[in-house]
């Protein structure tokens, strides 16, 4: 996973909603609250992009360790993908 390429599915409606990305699914009908880290996250991936560079991305913003930070994102990601709301690039 760890040179992967990622990249949003398309069909998503994404609005900011008091400081967090909530989006719908339109295929699916569900919601979704991204939050804060989670909305970086998606706007990063507007451009296929691998875990380290989404690792690196947020360790410039944000105060957490190398390795939280990337077990995070892993998590993060593994859940996207099995809601179908990214794909491998």
């Amino acid at each position: 996973m760890a040179n992967q390429l990622f990249v949003r599915q398309q069909g998503n409606l994404v609005s900011e909603m008091d400081g967090d990305i909530v989006m719908m699914n339109i295929q699916q009908g569900k919601y979704y609250n991204l939050g804060q880290v989670g909305g970086v996250i998606w706007d990063l991936l507007q451009n296929p992009s691998t875990v380290e560079e989404l690792t690196d991305a947020l360790l410039n913003e944000f105060e957490i360790t190398p390795e939280e930070c990337e077990s995070q994102v892993i998590a993060f990601l593994e859940q996207l993908m099995k809601e179908q709301l990214i794909q491998s690039a």
